[in-house]
Formats: C-alpha cells, structure tokens, sequence
C-alpha cells in the first residue's frame, strides 16, 4: 500500500487515529516527501526520529508522531544519533486566514533565525529573545505564549530551546568546532548553561556526543548536511545562478552540482565586534537529498546564520507537495523548481537595481564591473573565487561619476546610492522574515525602484512565497496575455488562482515560457 501524499502539517498536537495511520505508512516507505513534516517516537527506546530513518521501522502500537521535535523532546524523547532529526527541512506553513496560526508561523520562521538570537553575552537569553519576537511581532510576550502553548503544545521558550540544542548537536558532530564555540554559535550565554541543557534533555554531555556521534573515533569532517524533500530540479536551480554569476564571488559547477561562492556578514546580525567574511562550498547529493555544505574556519563562529542563509538561498524547506497541489494543474513540468534565494539581501536588491529593463546578460555585465572596481579582495581555496562583493557602506558614498564610468545610467545610479544609504543606515532590513508589506512599501519610496524591483526582492530575499512582479515582461509572455490593454492587471488575476504559491508560478512560467495545455485563468483573458 503506497503511503498518502504529504499532507499540509497541522499547528496542533490533537490524537487523529487516521492521520497517525498514514504517518507510519510514510515511515514504513522512509518516504523522503515526509521529511520534516513530522517525527515518530518510539515509546519502547525513548527516542524520536524522521520518517527517512533507516533503523528497523518500530512496532505500530510503540510509535508516538509529533509535528515538532520541540513536542517530541518535551514529551520526554531524545533525537535519534542515526537520522540526526536537526537535519529536517523545516515545515513551513502558508495561509491567508487564521490570523493566531499566521501569528504562530511566523513566530516559528523567526525562532528557526539565528540572527534573532541574543549575543553570547547577553543575560538572560531566553526569556529575553521571546521578548524580543514578541515586540517584533507587534504582541505582548503573554499573548504570544498563550497562542503559542494553544497551537503548538509547547512554550517559545521550550521551542527556541531545542532549536538551539539541535544546531549544537548537528556542530559537534559534523564540524571540529571547540565546545565552547559551539556553546556560544548556538545562542548560549556560557557553556555551564549549555552543558547544563545538554545532558538535562540528551542525558549526554557534548564531548560524548561527539565521540558517539562520529565513527571509531574519527574527527568530524567540517562537512555539514542539510537535507530537502524531493523533487528537486537541482540543474534548473545551478543553471538560474550560473546565468548570474559574478566571477570572483560565485563559481557555480554544473558537472559537480556545486555552487561556491565568497560571504560577508556585517556586525550588525552576528553580534560580533567586525564584519565576518570567508566562503562556502555546496554540492547536491541528490541520491540523499542533502546538500553537502563546507565553509572557511572564519565562518565558524556564525555557522547556524550560514547554515540558515545557505537553506533559504537554495530553498532547501519548500514542501513540493503542497506546491505543486496548487500549480501542477497549470505548470506540470515544474514541478521540482524551486525559488532561487539570496545570501545576502543587498546584494540581491542591487543586482535586481541593475536588472531593470535590460536582458540577464547585460545586468551581469554591469554587476562584473561593480565587484571588479568596489568589491574587496578575499584569499579562498580557489584562484577564481577571489572578491567581496561591495559593502553597503561602499556603495552609498559612491559618487555619480564611479558608477557612470561602469556604464550604470543615472536612474540606477541613483537608485543604488539610495537603497545603500539606506540598508548601511539601518532604516532598511533585507532579509528573510522581514515584514513583506513595510519592507515593499519603503523600497518602493525609493528613487528609481518601482513594485517588479520591489516583488522580485521579496521573492527572493524576503522568501515571500506569494510575491508576484506582475509587470514582468517575460511573465506576460509565458502567460499569453502581452497583447492584452494592461497585461499586468491580466497576469494579477490570473495569479489568483496560484496564491499563496505564486512566487513558485513565476519560476515555473519563466522556464516553461506558454504553459503547456493549461492556465485557463489566463487563457480565457488573453482572447
């Protein structure tokens, strides 16, 4: 009997004999699909594990299912050594009703951000990072518990956590990290207080963990996994980064499915005194469904922010099959494209700034001029990945005459030197989970940017699934409707019926170009 398709996750741990009948069908499948959807305890061992796990399937009337490892652990369960659940993909919920469960996604989203975590010297540091999202969120800390406790069955706290212990978990076993380092990378005040979390939830201490979690006493191998569910078209997404590519910053190799590229972290989202710079290479192992991350040491004290930049970068927590329940009728051979991110946000507004009106071609061009002139020199492992891409800080004292000599026009120049005065003086965020509606709407105030910049920054670096540029040229095409007396409007009507997905319809039309026997929404407009 062939398991269901994934369902949408549930908020709420509420018993569902029939669901829970399914689950173990995925579990027996080790259905990659399921990955992250949910976790299956075993009461007769103590531990919990993903549905991919490859230990002997568990008796049905030992296995407890939870949607969160964070329900799991309070329950009393501890996460299986073997399929390491701190490399799910995250299951992220979409809607557009429910005001408390929107409140309590997005609560998760930032929760799951390590840049939301307190500096390793703050006191305090889980009650004041709920404080924090609570304030972010526009809610009373009691509010936001309360919520929280009612969907979830479990604290902020609780939930944060064993975000943290997880991130440890996956550092001391895949890196050659210092414990201390690892303490402090993983949002904790002082290793005592690690320590003293550790061994109270895994009933190990980190050291043995790390012996435990490695084989016959190997080193770690600085290799980090992170895992997706399938499919995935792993070439489609190389192939959109190669066309963009800057050499010296990104080196994308399709034969080896690998994307490497240089990184700069300012201060401001680390907590560390100075900006933090290096490289990371990925390469997709596509028989795991993982991609295989290595970085520079100098990454190391800021590896979960990496490691959550690098996820949302390749979009490594979509779930497909909620995707393609809306698309696939529409757009039936995208269905493994993913929505290509950014690692970082100001970069990615700039290079949109240079793509306005002009081919992908030209905008790569303009951009290769910016980083050989403004961008910082960086020593990798390879000669060809060997600049920074240039700061904000860089590019907001730029004057009209630097940027005009590398053939930006005055409209973009302009616009350049205002969204990096902006982001360099902190009235700007780009960055996932921040406010799509705010941060639109103060992108659009600025001088050249209009809402197709605003839309595709938030498709790709707010990682806002339902951004739709609907004045895109090429979307007009694909949609059949270019010949209409306002195509944009058209596109946006037609979009209705892909909500909240149509960031993933975007991609999808732009690679199909005319849907294949379908779009009817579009068709019946374009008559």
């Amino acid at each position: 009997m062939n398991p269901p398709s994934p369902p949408t996750p549930p908020v709420a741990q509420a018993p569902d004999t029939a669901l829970d009948e399914g689950r173990y069908l995925a579990v027996l499948a080790r259905d990659a699909r399921f990955d992250g959807h949910f976790f299956t305890a075993v009461t007769s061992t103590g531990i919990y594990c993903r549905p991919v796990c490859a230990v002997r399937t568990p008796r049905r009337e030992n296995c407890r299912f939870f949607v969160l490892a964070a329900q799991a652990e309070n329950a009393g369960f501890r996460p299986c050594l073997r399929c390491r659940p701190e490399l799910a993909p995250q299951a992220l919920v979409w809607s557009v009703q429910d005001a408390s469960g929107i409140l309590v996604q997005q609560a998760v989203r930032l929760l799951d951000a390590p840049d939301l975590w307190p500096a390793p010297s703050a006191p305090g540091e889980g009650s004041a990072t709920v404080a924090r999202l609570a304030e972010r969120l526009g809610v009373s800390d009691r509010h936001l518990r309360r919520i929280f406790e009612a969907a979830l069955g479990v604290s902020p706290l609780q939930y944060l956590q064993t975000r943290r212990l997880l991130t440890a978990k996956q550092l001391l076993t895949d890196t050659p990290m210092p414990v201390t380092q690892v303490a402090l990378a993983s949002g904790f005040a002082s290793v005592r207080r690690f320590n003293a979390a550790f061994s109270g939830h895994y009933g190990l201490n980190p050291t043995q963990l790390r012996r435990s979690g490695t084989t016959a006493g190997a080193q770690p191998t600085s290799t980090l996994r992170l895992a997706w569910r399938p499919p995935f078209d792993v070439p489609a997404l190389l192939a959109f980064f190669e066309r963009r590519q800057f050499h010296g910053v990104e080196w994308v190799l399709p034969e080896e499915t690998t994307l490497r590229r240089t990184v700069r972290l300012p201060a401001s989202c680390t907590g560390l005194p100075g900006e933090t710079t290096g490289w990371f290479s990925a390469r997709f192992d596509g028989a795991r469904h993982q991609v295989l991350l290595q970085t520079s040491d100098s990454l190391y004290p800021v590896l979960p922010l990496v490691i959550r930049r690098v996820r949302a970068m390749l979009d490594l927590d979509a779930d497909p099959a909620a995707i393609n329940a809306v698309l696939h009728q529409h757009f039936p051979q995208g269905d493994g494209l993913r929505v290509p991110g950014a690692f970082d946000g100001f970069e990615l507004a700039v290079r949109a700034v240079l793509g306005q009106q002009i081919t992908v071609a030209a905008a790569r061009t303009l951009g290769q001029r910016l980083v050989e002139r403004l961008g910082e020199p960086i020593e990798t492992p390879w000669p060809g990945l060997n600049r920074l891409f240039p700061t904000a800080a860089t590019l907001a004292a730029a004057d009209g005459d630097t940027l005009g000599q590398l053939g930006i026009v005055r409209q973009r120049q302009a616009a350049i030197v205002a969204l990096a005065r902006a982001v360099d003086g902190g009235t700007l965020a780009l960055h996932a989970g921040a406010d799509v509606a705010s941060t639109t709407a103060a992108l659009c105030a600025l001088p050249g940017i209009g809402d197709w910049t605003a839309q595709y920054i938030a498709m790709r670096v707010l990682r806002w699934p339902d951004a739709f540029p609907a004045g895109d040229v090429a979307l007009h095409k694909a949609l059949g409707v270019q010949g209409h007396k306002n195509p944009a409007r058209a596109a946006g009507e037609a979009s209705q019926a892909w909500r909240p997905w149509r960031s993933y319809a975007v991609l999808r039309a732009w690679a199909a170009g005319t849907p294949a026997g379908a779009v009817p929404p579009v068709l019946s407009l374009s008559k």
